[in-house]
């Protein structure tokens, strides 16, 4: 009986982890394209525009949550005086995590083939 029940543990252990690893990889896509769409409202070349982004990427791991992006992202557009609010960068936060998550869903296939049933969820 314990045999199950430490598969079970170290089945939730894996779809935590899986989950876990999901959630970066849409927060930093998210971030990208927020840091692409700046640069293009900044008016940066392309060089520019690629270095831009990453800055953002990193941007997002000096603290848990958002906070961090948004604080970076402010002072960079108060700084290219381009007018664009807070609640406007928020906004398109939401709609990128949405797209980065289509994405990167969408380069990974499915776990299991088209003879099993997805269970759960």
């Amino acid at each position: 009986m314990s045999d199950a029940f430490e598969d079970r543990k170290k089945s939730f252990e894996a779809k935590y982890k899986m989950d876990q690893e999901l959630q970066f990889k849409v927060e930093a896509r998210r971030n990208k394209m927020l840091g692409e769409w700046l640069a293009d409202e900044f008016g940066l070349g392309k060089a520019s525009k690629k270095e831009y982004a990453a800055s953002v990427i990193y941007a997002d791991m000096e603290k848990p949550g958002i906070e961090d992006v948004i604080e970076k992202v402010m002072a960079d557009i108060a700084e290219h005086r381009v007018s664009i609010s807070e609640q406007d960068v928020r906004s398109k936060m939401e709609a990128l995590e949405i797209t980065a998550k289509e994405q990167i869903e969408g380069e990974y296939p499915e776990p299991l083939g088209p003879d099993h049933e997805r269970v759960g969820d």
